[in-house]
């Protein structure tokens, strides 16, 4: 029978997405407007048999889940900017040394303490490169309640399948409205932590290569286990920050293990794009203003089309590269300045005009302000 529909909160979707997905273990730290999670998952950890601990601040939280991911527990953290901010280094540990874990950063105002519970996409930009060095980033950004709920699965099926932190970048919107939804979880598909494919006396020499990434061994598993932020050989696990050679082959297989598999990584919406001479491009909460501002449009006649990245890194270049070979405008609203438009800009190389509206007084972007824009460039159009 069918599983009926339930008011959810989104922070209360991401907790149970995260145990439909297999997470046993959280650790994390209170923060506006990310707290919903931690209660939750305080009580629902134990009730499946996994743990919870409330760390003394994010950078133990960020530590604690690498630790258990390593010893073989699916797991995760969820904060909000400052904590963000504070996680940067350990997430970098955990690019570099290949543990799969779960990161959710339910934005707020910024920078620092801000707009604690007003909703942002300021940690955009933050999510991909807030730590140091080349390495690849996965984020996905939910845009409903329900999504909450799937990307959160998702975001642990990428992070065991790729080896790899995976962030899934809410915000205060879309983390505290409730929707009616029913969280099936018959049907999920669910990657499990596994061991390579090989002997344990030939894992020193076999090689992950970009279509085959090795799983990673449990901490106590019969495979000899290593770890570290230091540059290390590929084939052999050895530390090796002499050679420039063993530097470069690890750098380049960190980025490109994500960028070699980013068709089947990448997820986009495309709504009314075929035949739109004005284009929007929005993502988490104001993509559901762009939606209505999209319809409303389409109701005067005038075609307007949506590209809302649901997987915002890698970024969707060529969903970007579709839209720009027939549209005359897009215009990207977001809750920051042109951290996304810039992009979306660059990926549209001169092709189509790049308009951004962006907003950073803690209000959400409506469906008015949108339409006002799309009426502007309307007028533009027709007067060319």
């Amino acid at each position: 029978m069918p599983q009926p529909r339930k008011l959810v909160q989104g922070n209360e979707a991401v907790a149970e997405g995260a145990i439909a997905a297999g997470a046993r273990f959280f650790a994390g730290y209170p923060i506006t407007p990310s707290t919903e999670i931690a209660e939750i998952l305080s009580r629902r950890m134990p009730e499946v048999g996994g743990s919870f601990l409330q760390m003394e601040d994010e950078i133990a939280s960020m530590g604690a889940v690498i630790g258990a991911s390593l010893a073989g527990v699916k797991a995760l953290t969820a904060t909000s900017g400052p904590g963000f901010s504070l996680m940067q280094e350990l997430i970098g540990y955990a690019a570099m040394a290949q543990v799969p874990c779960v990161i959710v950063d339910v934005m707020r105002g910024g920078p620092s303490t801000g707009l604690p519970t007003d909703p942002s996409q300021g940690d955009v930009m933050q999510s991909r490169w807030g730590t140091h060095g080349e390495h690849s980033m996965i984020v996905l950004v939910p845009s409903t309640v329900l999504e909450c709920f799937t990307l959160t699965v998702d975001a642990f099926n990428l992070s065991e399948q790729y080896r790899t932190p995976v962030i899934v970048l809410s915000d205060a919107m879309v983390g505290h409205m409730r929707e009616a939804v029913a969280l099936r979880v018959e049907d999920l598909r669910l990657a499990r932590r596994g061991e390579p494919d090989c002997d344990p006396d030939e894992y020193d020499t076999v090689v992950s290569t970009l279509d085959h990434i090795l799983p990673r061994p449990d901490l106590g598993s019969r495979f000899r286990v290593h770890a570290t932020g230091l540059v290390y050989n590929r084939r052999s696990g050895a530390v090796d920050t002499s050679d420039p050679e063993v530097a470069a082959d690890l750098g380049l297989y960190l980025r490109e293990k994500i960028y070699h598999h980013r068709d089947a990584i990448v997820r986009v919406e495309e709504v009314g794009t075929e035949d739109a001479e004005i284009g929007l491009f929005a993502y988490g909460s104001v993509a559901r203003s762009a939606r209505a501002a999209m319809k409303a449009a389409r109701k005067k006649g005038v075609r307007v089309g949506l590209l809302r990245p649901i997987t915002l890194w890698p970024f969707p270049t060529g969903a970007v590269d579709r839209m720009a070979e027939h549209v005359e405008t897009i215009i990207v609203p977001e809750m920051n300045i042109r951290q996304m438009a810039w992009e979306v800009q660059a990926a549209v190389a001169g092709r189509a005009k790049v308009v951004d509206l962006g907003r950073v007084d803690g209000r959400l972007i409506t469906p008015a302000q949108i339409e006002e824009l799309i009426d502007r460039e309307v007028d533009h159009l027709r007067a060319r």
